[in-house]
């Protein structure tokens, strides 16, 4: 029978997990801010991206708030969303009609990547997060305001 990692092995895995992804997707982001958002916009339109100009602007913010939402573990749901359709996107308009393999620029990358978002979503961000901080301080206040209210019984 398999046993999960719990406690801190689970947490730090999770830690590295958000962190090395975050960084995949930074990398990429930053190729494109290099390049240009013109320029990105134009290899876009040749792999017939519709609206190339604003897809090329949807994924660089994207690709940078997903980064960030990892890293710090915050809130990762939405944006996972968002970056899962863009490599679908990735997908479907690029990467698919190669194959798997990325030697062929193939999809091999982007399903990886769908992979990490989709485990990392599943999974939480575990302790070393912002969303754990935040989810402590809010319990926390809930369990003042129920201790304030309590009747006292004489």
């Amino acid at each position: 029978m398999y046993r999960s990692l719990t406690g801190t092995p689970k947490d730090v895995v999770l830690l590295v997990g958000r962190v090395l992804l975050a960084y995949i997707l930074l990398m990429h982001c930053l190729k494109k801010v290099d390049s240009g958002l013109f320029e990105t916009a134009t290899v876009f339109s040749r792999f017939g991206i519709p609206l190339a100009i604003a897809a090329a602007s949807f994924t660089i913010v994207v690709e940078l708030v997903v980064s960030v939402s990892l890293v710090l573990g915050l809130r990762m749901v939405v944006p996972a969303g968002l970056m899962t359709f863009v490599m679908v996107g990735a997908i479907f308009f690029v990467h698919g009609k190669n194959g798997l393999f990325m030697a062929g620029n193939g999809w091999a990358l982007v399903g990886v990547i769908i992979c990490g978002l989709l485990a990392l979503v599943a999974a939480g961000p575990g302790r070393f997060s912002v969303d754990e901080v935040l989810d402590r301080a809010a319990r926390k206040r809930m369990e003042q305001t129920a201790a304030i209210q309590r009747p006292v019984t004489v």
